[in-house]
């Protein structure tokens, strides 16, 4: 239970940190807010067109009589948006982290350099990082769609199905939601996505501690907007938990720094 409490610890650290933090709060503000225009013309848009994308799928439906044909392409288009919806949820911390490469990669090279004074470098040219990012990505959502048949599929068993499977996919979406966060630290670090599953499969609940509340409040509409970059800055704090990297006691906390010495660290990190 203690990696349980620690992982919303290092969520309401994150936070914190980007509170003290305002320039960088309004700096990884950005690529959410870019991220959610373009998502929201493309729901403006498949709400405007799905009825003939469903259409131009069935033409062999066109000579059914009524009400068949109406139910069938009613059905499919509430199939068609609703999985497009989820879809969309599901893509827009990976392709938020993408767009926001640098940007992330900044705001957590400062909390780093919060922390110990120091910013560990991948060493690779920026097109490099993005094409590790989007690959990485990619092998991520493929996971959570296996993941999301399968815990669709067992949606229609009895009771099970309408208690203890929703409960299983906000823990799935938790854990992977919290390796997509830790990768802008670790990628820095040079850690493959293979050894971070292996990192958060051995600290489980430290890892659904962090992702299943940040997964709760992704639910509210805008929210994630506001809110990652303090999930950036929390998922930094437990990429060096899992790594083991030692925090110095000499003054400085996971906010940025206490005291003088810590107050020094952070002056450091937002100039």
């Amino acid at each position: 239970m203690r990696d349980l409490v620690a992982g919303m610890t290092y969520l309401a650290k994150g936070q914190r940190w980007v509170g003290r933090n305002r320039k960088q709060w309004g700096f990884g503000l950005l690529p959410g807010l870019i991220t959610l225009v373009g998502y929201a013309g493309a729901m403006v848009a498949l709400v405007l067109y799905a009825d003939d994308v469903v259409d131009w799928a069935t033409p062999f439906a066109d000579g059914w009589d009524s009400p068949w044909l109406g139910l069938f392409r009613g059905g499919l288009t509430v199939l068609f948006f609703g999985g497009s919806l989820l879809l969309a949820l599901i893509s827009f911390t990976a392709v938020t982290l993408l767009v926001g490469q640098p940007f992330y990669e900044s705001l957590s090279e400062k909390v780093d350099l919060s922390e110990d004074g120091t910013v560990h470098e991948s060493g690779l040219p920026l097109w490099r990082e993005l094409w590790i990012s989007a690959r990485e990505s990619l092998a991520v959502l493929l996971r959570v769609a296996v993941w999301g048949v399968l815990l669709f599929a067992l949606g229609f068993v009895p009771v099970i199905g309408q208690t203890v499977i929703p409960a299983i996919g906000f823990c799935v979406s938790g854990f992977f939601l919290t390796e997509e966060l830790t990768a802008v630290a670790l990628q820095r670090r040079r850690v493959p996505l293979r050894e971070r599953l292996r990192m958060l499969r051995s600290r489980k609940l430290l890892a659904l501690g962090f992702g299943v509340p940040l997964t709760l409040l992704f639910l509210v509409p805008f929210v994630a907007v506001f809110v990652m970059p303090g999930a950036v800055a929390g998922a930094t704090l437990l990429a060096r938990d899992l790594t083991g990297e030692a925090t110095p006691e000499d003054g400085v906390d996971s906010d940025g720094g206490e005291g003088d010495d810590g107050r020094r660290l952070s002056d450091r990190a937002v100039s």
